[in-house]
């Protein structure tokens, strides 16, 4: 018998049940635009209204809601609230079906349109763009969707570059905005330009001024908090970062630096410094100035040298009481090169105070630095009253050397002649230790086991004084301090 194939036609019945009504298509709408723009945002506007219309209107779907990034770029799902909260109720199975204008309005990022397309598909959501016509539940629909989603990005790229060459454009005319509502120092007059505000103005003069005499910026940011000092937030909460970011920005002796940071990744928007890879634009006298600019040049560099020493010697920090211990970080050990540690030892008769090698007790029990030598403190104080009083023997001699720094082209060098030669000016030898010059004159001092110690001071001069003496009790119980 011949083989035969008979079609049967479709039927409302099956099986004796009755086929159920078709079930509604939950679809939600997902829009958003890039800009704040009045003309955008009644885009933004018209399309909220098309899509509620639009789902309303056609019979095989229900409303599950319009979902709207508000002036948010596409680049990146992670900062879009309205998407993210999409997802989630795709997730929790209330969407059935997602509608956008386009895949750029989707996301401009071929990694992120490929992520969410695949997991809604694996959930039986598809997601129709009706700019470029493509279903990803067809069967040709990835396809065609990888294709133009890489171009989309590929748009963004373009779009992004035509943004930097046009930030650039301006840069080399010398126009530049900025918000003053964070930056410290200044305002804004009414056609943009940056003012000083008399009273920040005062503050930031004082911060230059205290770093340059040796204070350092613990110490700058503590002392503003403890006098209640508002902040650019309007508050005292100064930050030992906030602190160096004033004392490195050049728009406080009125210049401005611009493209200092750059954006490498268009897609994920971090910025980086910019270290030769795009050109930068430095305008001269652009506003007022706050700060000379000699002091400027030559705070950069005392920052500068401030941070070579804490990395040669593993430092964190330069010490946040260097006010009242001015020696703190600054002993550095003759064999080793590490810092001593300032130590108390009590003695039968009396405490006395020591500084010891950061290695030399590394792990209990055990001496690591085996040829450092302890200095007493008495032994560190007498050095450096010793040491001064040479420089000041020798001003004859050294006015010279400070006044060829003067004529130097290296802008501390001009501002430490000149500390120096005020400070010794008419200055009587010390009789006894004096806390409030050792910051503003010395830098460090290297202690070697064979008893000599080094005096580095601020102006180049290296001064070597025998401290080791003779440590009996007499010697210790001596004050080296006013009564």
């Amino acid at each position: 018998m011949a083989r035969e194939i008979i079609r049967i036609p479709a039927s409302k019945r099956m099986a004796g049940k009755q086929v159920t009504e078709k079930k509604k298509i939950r679809v939600a709408a997902y829009c958003r635009v890039s800009s704040e723009q009045d003309q955008q945002l009644n885009s933004f506007e018209n399309q909220v209204a098309y899509y509620t219309e639009y789902i309303e209107k056609n019979p095989d779907y229900t409303m599950a809601g319009i979902y709207a990034d508000e002036g948010i770029s596409g680049t990146n799902t992670r900062k879009r609230s309205e998407f993210n909260r999409m997802i989630e109720d795709c997730k929790a199975g209330f969407i059935d079906m997602i509608i956008t204008k386009s895949i750029s309005r989707f996301a401009r990022n071929t990694q992120d349109c490929l992520h969410y397309s695949r997991m809604l598909k694996d959930m039986g959501i598809g997601i129709l763009f009706e700019k470029e016509h493509v279903d990803t539940t067809a069967a040709s629909g990835e396809l065609l969707f990888t294709i133009l989603a890489s171009l989309a990005q590929d748009e963004s790229r373009a779009i992004s570059e035509n943004v930097v060459w046009g930030k650039q454009s301006l840069f080399s005319q010398g126009k530049w905005s900025m918000c003053t509502s964070r930056f410290y120092g200044y305002d804004k007059d009414e056609e943009g330009n940056l003012i000083k505000n008399p009273e920040q103005a005062k503050v930031v003069k004082w911060m230059y001024s205290a770093f340059i005499t040796g204070m350092n910026p613990d110490i700058i940011a503590r002392t503003l908090n403890e006098k209640g000092i508002p902040g650019a937030l309007g508050k005292p909460a100064w930050k030992v970062s906030t602190v160096k970011q004033t004392l490195r920005n050049e728009k406080h002796m009125g210049d401005v630096y611009l493209q200092k940071w750059y954006t490498p990744d268009f897609l994920s928007h971090k910025i980086a410094k910019n270290e030769g890879q795009l050109p930068m634009y430095h305008i001269k006298n652009d506003h007022e100035a706050i700060i000379d600019k000699e002091i400027w040049e030559a705070v950069q560099i005392e920052l500068d040298r401030r941070e070579a020493f804490m990395k040669e010697h593993k430092l964190t920090t330069l010490g946040q009481f260097t006010d009242k211990r001015p020696f703190s970080h600054k002993v550095i050990c003759g064999c080793c090169g590490h810092t001593y540690s300032r130590r108390t030892l009590t003695r039968s008769w009396g405490k006395v105070i020591t500084w010891e090698c950061g290695q030399r007790y590394r792990e209990k029990g055990k001496r690591h630095c085996v040829e450092s030598d302890v200095l007493y403190e008495r032994e560190l104080f007498d050095g450096f009253v010793a040491a001064w009083n040479k420089i000041l023997s020798r001003r004859k001699t050294n006015m010279r050397k400070w006044e060829r720094m003067l004529n130097s082209e290296n802008a501390l060098e001009r501002v430490r002649a000149k500390q120096f030669i005020a400070i010794t000016d008419g200055m009587e030898p010390l009789t006894k230790m004096d806390i409030s010059l050792v910051s503003k004159v010395f830098e460090h001092c290297i202690y070697h086991s064979s008893g000599d110690t080094e005096y580095h001071f601020l102006d180049g001069t290296v001064i070597i004084i025998r401290t080791k003496s003779v440590r009996n009790k007499a010697y210790f119980l001596k004050s080296i301090f006013p009564e």
